[in-house]
C-alpha cells in the first residue's frame, strides 16, 4: 500500500525498480488498475489525498518499461510548472526518462515556437509576463480611468473571455449567462477588451493566452503541421482534469485527431477555479463522450486521519449540483487522530490571537513550523494573522503573494552566489568558510540575512524569511549531498527556478484557500469560516454557493493530522456581533443539526467500458496490452519472450507434431510468395501458436506476430491445421 509520506528537501532518492512488474509494487489495488490499464481512454476520479500523481506516473512508467509506450510518443499535461517538475522526478526514479512532462502552456508554446516560421514567417512575437500594464494602457488610450482594484478585476475579465473563447462583441452576454458580477459596466469592459487586443497587434506582442489560441489556429489550419504533432504524441495523460478550460479541452481536441490514446485523472469536488474559466464538465462528461472508456476511482485517502476524513464526507454529503452527485467517499487508511476543534471568538483580532497561542503550543510541542498552516478565503485577511503570529515569536511565510523566485531579494541573492561561485577564491567574505551552508551565509549576510529574524512583521520580515530560506536549502543540499560546491548550490537554484519549486521556508504557512490546493500540511488552521466569508457575500447562485463549499472541502483536506476551524462574531474589538458560522459547518459540528444529506457518495473501484457501445464512435485502433508469461504471469519486455506469451526459462507446452506442420505449410507459402520463411511467421510465432493451440481467429488474432493482415491471408490455414485437418492441394499450394 501506497503512504502518506512527509515532502523533504532533498528525499532520499529510491532503487530504480529493476522491472516493468516492480513498477507496480507497492500500489493498492485500484491504483494497480490504474497503472496496468494502458489501452486508453480511461478516466480516473481520484480524492483528496488517495495518490493520484502515484498512480498516473507508475502508469506511464509501466508502460514504458513493459515496451507498451515509447517514452517519446507519451505527452502528459497538468497545470503548474512544480507539478510537471515533480512528474518528470518521479518518472526518472521509475526508469521511465524522455517523457514530456509539462504544462498546457509549456507544450503549447513549445509547438508554437518551433512551427511559427513554417505557419506564419519571421519569428514569434515577443511573449508579454504581466498583461495588467497592457491593460492599463488601453484603458488610458480609452480615456477610462481604473483604480488598481478595478484594473486588477478586468484584467481578470479578459483572461476569463479569452479561454472560453469569447470576443470582445460576446461578453455582456456571455458573462450575464455564466453569472459573472463584473467589475464595470459589461458594455465597457468589452471596448475596454478590444482596445487591449488592439494594442497588443500595434506592439507586436502577445500574452499568456494568445499561446493557447494561437497555437489551436496553427492545428486547425494546417493540416500538415497537425499531423506531424499527432506522429509525434500518441499517448496523452492530463492531470487535475477537473480544472481544464474550454480552451485547454479544445487544444487537448487537435493534438489527440482521431484517436482516443488519453488518460485523465481529476476529482470535480476539487473544482474552485471557475473564475477562470475551469469547468468540470469535461470531466463528467467523459463516460458520455467515450462510451468504451475504464473508470477507475481511488478512494482510499493517505493523507488524512478518519476524524478529517470523517469531516471531509460530511461537507460533501451535503453538496447540490452535478459535481455533488459524483463526490467520492475517502476512505481513511491512517491511525485514529484528534477530532478536529471549533472555536468561535469576538472579533476577528481575538481570532488570530487564539489561532497563534494554539500553533505557539503546537510547535512547543515538536511539530515543525513548516508542518504548520492559516488558511483564509482571501488574501485581505492574511494581515491580522501576520501581526498574531509574529507577537507569538512564530516565523511564518506568505504562500500566494508573489513567487518566490521573482522576490527581488531572491534575484539580488541569486546573482551574489552566482558570483562567488564563479570568483569565491578572491572574495575575502568566504576565508573563513569550510563547508557550502558556511560559504552561503556569508554570501547573504551581505545582502541582509542575519542569524536572529527582525522584530515584528511586514517588509523587512519576509526579505529575511527569503534569504533565510535559501540558507537553509544549502544546509539541506549539504546533507543530503557531502561535498557539494557553491556551483552544484547555484545550479541547483536554476533548476528549482525553472519548475518554480521554491525551497521550504522554515515557517508556519499563510495561505488563500485557493493558493492551498495541492498542498498538505500536519496541522491546518481553518480561519473566517463565517458567513459572509465562506460562503463569500458575493456568491449568491446555487453553482456560486456549492464552489464555496468546495473550496472549504479543499482547505478540510489539507491536514493531516490536527483540524481547527474558526470564526469570529464581528470584524473588530468592541463591533456588532452580526456574523455566525458557515452555513457549511451546520450539523458537523457539534451542538447544531444536519441538512439532508444525500446517502453515500461513490465507493472506489473499477467500470470497465463496453467496446462497441456507441457504434458512432471514432473507430479504435489497435493497441496492445501488456505481454505477461501465460505460465508464471511475470510481465514480458523482450521481443522473443512477448511472441512465446512466456518467459524463456518457464516450461513449453508445444505440440511437437503442429509445431512441425506449422513449418512445413510455411515453407510452402514462402515458396508460393518469393519471400523468405519469416515473413509469413517467425520460428517465435509458429511455437506460440503451437503451444496455445488457437480453435478461434479471436485466439489467434491475440498471440503476437500474428497482424491483422496475416490474419487475413493465413487464418483460416493456421487454425484448419492446430484443428487436425488435411488442407487440399489447392489451399496448401502443391
Amino acid at each position: 500500500m501506497t503512504a502518506a509520506t512527509h515532502s523533504t528537501l532533498f528525499p532520499q532518492v529510491p532503487d530504480v525498480p529493476d522491472s516493468a512488474d516492480a513498477v507496480l509494487e507497492g500500489l493498492d489495488p485500484e491504483q494497480r488498475e490504474v497503472a496496468t490499464a494502458l489501452r486508453g481512454p480511461v478516466c480516473v476520479l481520484a480524492g483528496a489525498g488517495t495518490g493520484k500523481t502515484r498512480a498516473i506516473t507508475h502508469r506511464i512508467a509501466y508502460g514504458v518499461r513493459s515496451g507498451i509506450l515509447q517514452p517519446a510518443s507519451v505527452l502528459a499535461v497538468t497545470f503548474t510548472n512544480r507539478a510537471a517538475g515533480e512528474m518528470r522526478g518521479r518518472l526518472r526514479q521509475l526508469g521511465a526518462q524522455g517523457v514530456q512532462a509539462r504544462t498546457f502552456h509549456s507544450a503549447a508554446l513549445r509547438q508554437l515556437q518551433y512551427f511559427w516560421p513554417k505557419a506564419v514567417g519571421g519569428s514569434l512575437p515577443r511573449l508579454v509576463d504581466r498583461k495588467i500594464q497592457l491593460v492599463a494602457d488601453a484603458a488610458a488610450a480609452l480615456g477610462t480611468r481604473l483604480d488598481r482594484g478595478e484594473l486588477r478585476d478586468v484584467t481578470g475579465e479578459i483572461e476569463w473571455c479569452k479561454v472560453t473563447q469569447t470576443v470582445p462583441a460576446d461578453y455582456p452576454y456571455a458573462a450575464a449567462k455564466a453569472g459573472r458580477e463584473a467589475p464595470r459596466d459589461p458594455a465597457e469592459i468589452a471596448h475596454l477588451y478590444a482596445a487591449y487586443e488592439d494594442l497588443k497587434r500595434d506592439r507586436a506582442v502577445i500574452d499568456f493566452e494568445d499561446v493557447l489560441l494561437l497555437t489551436v489556429a496553427v492545428l486547425q489550419d494546417r493540416q500538415d503541421i497537425a499531423e506531424q504533432v499527432r506522429a509525434q504524441y500518441q499517448h496523452f495523460v492530463v492531470d487535475e482534469y477537473q480544472d481544464v478550460s474550454p480552451l485547454q479541452q479544445r487544444l487537448l481536441d487537435l493534438w489527440l485527431g482521431d484517436r482516443d490514446d488519453l488518460c485523465v485523472v481529476g476529482d470535480a469536488s476539487q473544482t474552485i477555479y471557475s473564475f477562470t474559466g475551469a469547468t468540470p464538465d469535461h470531466l463528467l462528461d467523459f463516460r458520455a463522450r467515450h462510451p468504451g472508456a475504464t473508470v477507475v476511482k481511488l478512494v482510499r485517502d493517505y493523507r488524512s486521519t478518519p476524524q478529517v476524513v470523517r469531516l471531509a464526507n460530511g461537507l460533501l454529503a451535503q453538496a447540490r449540483g452535478r459535481a455533488a452527485d459524483h463526490r467520492l467517499e475517502l476512505v481513511s487508511q491512517r491511525p485514529s487522530g484528534p477530532e478536529p476543534g471549533y472555536t468561535e471568538y469576538t472579533d476577528e483580532p481575538a481570532e488570530a490571537e487564539g489561532a497563534a497561542r494554539r500553533i505557539r503550543e503546537l510547535i512547543d510541542a515538536g511539530v515543525p513550523a513548516a508542518e504548520i498552516a492559516v488558511l483564509f478565503r482571501t488574501n485581505s485577511q492574511s494581515e491580522t494573522y501576520e501581526q498574531a503570529l509574529a507577537d507569538a515569536g512564530v516565523p511564518y511565510q506568505l504562500r500566494g503573494a508573489e513567487r518566490f523566485f521573482d522576490r527581488p531579494e531572491v534575484r539580488k541573492a541569486g546573482l551574489a552566489l552566482r558570483g562567488a561561485a564563479r570568483f569565491g577564491g578572491n572574495d575575502s567574505l568566504l576565508d573563513d568558510a569550510v563547508d557550502l551552508p558556511s560559504q552561503v551565509r556569508a554570501v547573504l549576510s551581505g545582502e541582509g540575512w542575519t542569524t536572529q529574524p527582525p522584530a515584528g512583521s511586514g517588509a523587512v520580515r519576509e526579505r529575511w524569511e527569503s534569504l533565510a530560506a535559501l540558507v537553509n536549502l544549502a544546509q539541506d543540499l549539504s546533507a543530503a549531498r557531502p561535498g557539494a560546491t557553491l556551483a552544484d548550490f547555484v545550479a541547483e537554484l536554476d533548476e528549482r527556478a525553472g519548475a518554480q519549486h521554491a525551497p521550504t521556508v522554515q515557517g508556519v504557512t499563510l495561505a488563500s484557500l485557493h493558493a492551498a490546493k495541492g498542498l498538505e500540511w500536519d496541522a491546518v488552521f481553518l480561519v473566517g469560516v463565517a458567513e459572509g466569508m465562506l460562503p463569500i457575500s458575493y456568491a449568491r447562485t446555487d453553482e456560486q454557493i456549492e464552489e464555496e463549499r468546495r473550496l472549504l472541502y479543499v482547505g478540510v483536506t489539507r491536514a493531516r493530522e490536527r483540524l481547527h476551524v474558526s470564526w469570529s462574531l464581528s470584524r473588530s474589538p468592541g463591533g456588532r456581533h452580526s456574523r455566525r458560522a458557515s452555513r457549511f459547518l451546520d450539523g458537523l459540528r457539534p451542538g447544531t443539526t444536519a441538512t439532508v444529506g444525500r446517502g453515500a457518495g461513490s465507493a472506489g473501484g473499477v467500470e470497465r467500458g463496453v467496446r462497441g457501445a456507441d457504434t458512432t464512435a471514432v473507430p479504435r485502433r489497435a493497441q496492445r496490452s501488456p505481454a505477461r508469461c501465460r505460465v508464471c504471469g511475470r510481465t514480458l519486455t523482450d521481443a522473443g519472450e512477448m511472441k512465446l506469451m512466456r518467459c524463456e526459462d518457464c516450461p513449453s507446452d508445444m505440440d511437437e507434431g503442429l509445431y512441425e506442420r506449422l513449418r512445413e505449410w510455411r515453407a510452402v507459402q514462402a515458396a508460393n510468395s518469393g519471400q523468405p520463411d519469416f515473413c509469413v511467421f517467425t520460428d517465435r510465432t509458429l511455437m506460440a501458436i503451437a503451444e496455445t493451440r488457437p480453435d478461434s481467429s479471436a485466439e489467434l488474432s491475440r498471440i503476437p506476430g500474428v497482424l491483422s493482415r496475416k490474419l487475413r491471408s493465413y487464418g483460416a490455414e493456421v487454425l484448419a491445421i492446430c484443428a487436425g485437418q488435411e488442407l487440399d492441394g489447392e489451399i496448401a499450394g502443391d
